[in-house]
């Protein structure tokens, strides 16, 4: 048995790894699930036993890619806490406002096929939710408690996974405005976006001022508005 299940996840990989070829050479419109079992030398049907569609597949590597990088892991590794969840604000504010400025297409073309999907069949947005709800809400509310029982934050709602999702939808809207070559919306104040955007969030899920302050500054210029405050109390 235990045999068995060795080569189930043996074969598993194997299509795994000939698809991210494939999507890295033709991409997501460009892959067919009859060119990535021609590439793991399988028959289409053993890959459906694996893996239903081309949107599993693809969310799945997607997935894998995340577990995969160092920032994330050493990030969702921390003690749930008030920093926290400051730290996953920033840093989902940072990867979509840099999807538009990065020199990686393949990001801006996974945005695109994430919004596509929700005008289409869905198959593809539910999937990749899913699993970014499994990797990342765990800790997201986990922190959220802790910052609330700090007093750092006050409770919204009696669901905290909603206001994960209300914050991932204001970035992912964000970034999408700015993917054409021509945006369809500049924001005024470009260099203070990255912190406006997260002091917007971490009010709206609750993170009272005085936390804001404490544990915001890092790795941002100060803001002037606070400044003039700070200055004048």
């Amino acid at each position: 048995m235990s045999t068995l299940r060795m080569t189930s996840e043996l074969r598993r990989q194997l299509i795994l790894g000939a698809a991210k070829r494939c999507f890295a050479r033709n991409g997501f419109a460009g892959t067919t699930t009859k060119s990535v079992a021609a590439a793991a030398a399988i028959s289409e049907g053993l890959l459906f036993k694996h893996f239903p569609s081309k949107a599993a597949l693809y969310a799945e590597i997607l997935t894998e890619e995340c577990q995969a990088d160092p920032d994330l892991a050493h990030l969702l590794g921390q003690e749930p806490s008030t920093a926290t969840l400051v730290k996953l604000v920033k840093g989902m504010v940072r990867h979509f406002l840099g999807i538009a400025d990065g020199p990686d297409e393949q990001e801006a073309q996974r945005l695109r096929l994430m919004t596509t999907s929700h005008l289409e069949d869905g198959e593809f947005a539910r999937l990749l939710y899913a699993k970014v709800g499994d990797l990342i809400g765990p800790v997201f509310i986990a922190s959220l408690d802790r910052a609330v029982e700090a007093g750092d934050a006050s409770r919204i709602g009696s669901d905290p996974l909603n206001l994960f999702w209300f914050a991932h939808h204001t970035v992912l809207m964000a970034a999408l405005s700015r993917i054409p070559a021509v945006p369809c919306l500049s924001y005024g104040n470009a260099p203070d976006l990255e912190r406006q955007l997260c002091e917007f969030l971490l009010r709206g899920i609750g993170l009272r001022e005085a936390a804001l302050t404490a544990h915001l500054s890092s790795g941002f210029s100060p803001d002037p508005a606070h400044q003039i405050a700070a200055e004048g109390a």
